[in-house]
């Protein structure tokens, strides 16, 4: 398995690179877990490098749509559905909020990576921009450009909701 890991970590990091947009260990190591698991599977037909590549982007799909999950459950909270008033005014203004919700939330997957990732972690997670650039590692002006551009964005795409 070592021999596999050495052989095919760089190819596994450039896809997982290309797909999500970012290098993500977790998925490597996820990768490689997967391979381990299925050796058994495999059809020694096929070329060992494209079994590789599927399965790694096969599981960056499904990150990227738990990802989609993630962001779109940090627009709506349990605590909205537990606590309903029984006015039907207050019910659509709830119904219209989560509807908002919905829509930033979708506005968000849509912008490029770069840019998602940046807005995400300074409105969703609450970073300054110093700590985005120490995440990210990139300068200080790239994230405050990336946020700049990811607002004009969401501004663009949302005026129906403001």
């Amino acid at each position: 398995m070592k021999q596999i890991i050495d052989n095919y970590k760089n190819s596994v990091k450039a896809i997982i690179k290309n797909i999500t947009g970012t290098p993500n260990e977790d998925l490597e190591q996820e990768v490689f877990v997967r391979v381990w698991k299925n050796l058994g599977k495999y059809d020694e037909t096929g070329k060992f490098r494209q079994w590789i590549s599927t399965i790694t982007s096969n599981i960056c799909k499904d990150y990227l749509k738990s990802a989609y999950n993630r962001y779109s459950s940090l627009f709506s909270t349990d605590e909205e559905t537990a606590n309903i008033p029984d006015s039907k005014n207050d019910i659509s203004d709830i119904f219209e909020q989560k509807l908002r919700r919905k829509k930033v939330a979708k506005a968000i997957l849509e912008l490029p990576k770069k840019l998602q990732e940046s807005i995400v972690l300074y409105e969703i997670d609450g970073l300054d921009y110093q700590e985005i650039a120490n995440r990210l590692n990139c300068p200080l002006g790239t994230v405050k450009s990336r946020i700049f551009k990811a607002r004009q964005a969401l501004y663009e795409k949302l005026q129906d909701v403001l």
